[in-house]
């Protein structure tokens, strides 16, 4: 998708770090929990940082 706009990393590298348990390498299970622990008033970007969470945890997985 390109390069991400700084407030999806910042809060999506501050809620990974605070957070890291409730989050998976699930897209879908992301965002449903974005959607209680953070309130966050668009749904685009809400699934825009799920998408970037989902993405890190994938990527240190793997490596």
């Amino acid at each position: 998708m390109g390069i991400k706009p700084s407030y999806i990393k910042t809060m999506g590298t501050a809620l990974l770090s605070t957070q890291k348990e409730n989050f998976s390498n699930n897209f879908d299970v992301n965002k449903q929990q974005l959607a209680t622990s953070a309130s966050i008033d668009s749904k685009r970007v809400r699934n825009r940082i799920a998408g970037y969470i989902t993405r890190k945890i994938n990527t240190k997985r793997h490596s």
